[in-house]
């Protein structure tokens, strides 16, 4: 027989168990027109990073004004060791696959706001964005 002010387990459990929650789906990527990350270059709004994952001689040709070189092999190890989790970060490449793939990598490894650059290079020189590199000078 058992005592009648012993408690049932089972109830017990589930009272200290917390409620579940279902998991989010995951998020689109976020992208970015070029001319949207221009206005809010243009407003001057400081708390943004653009990354231009191309490798380093097509960096050394023409940039993004402001750009940080970081290509794809250093990726997720310069990130982590110079950028914080929560900085808003735009991310460009040789194309938009490139850029997508970059933008998946910073987000496993803990960046919570990072978008793509629509077009690149290419729409930020269409909408004449401000760039740096010896190809300018042509």
């Amino acid at each position: 027989m058992s005592d009648p002010q012993t408690t049932n387990p089972i109830a017990e459990a589930k009272e200290n168990v917390a409620e579940a929650v279902p998991t989010p789906p995951p998020q689109q990527m976020p992208e970015s027109s070029a001319q949207a990350l221009k206005s809010r270059l243009q407003w001057g709004e400081p708390a943004l990073t653009i990354l231009d994952v191309r490798d380093r001689a097509a960096f050394n040709q023409g940039r993004i004004t402001g750009a940080i070189p970081m290509p794809m092999a250093e990726l997720t190890d310069r990130a982590t060791a110079s950028l914080e989790p929560q900085r808003e970060i735009y991310v460009y490449g040789d194309n938009d696959q490139q850029s997508n793939q970059a933008a998946s990598q910073l987000r496993e490894a803990g960046f919570e706001s990072v978008s793509v650059l629509k077009g690149g290079l290419t729409a930020w020189k269409a909408i004449s964005g401000p760039t740096d590199g010896p190809a300018e000078q042509l």
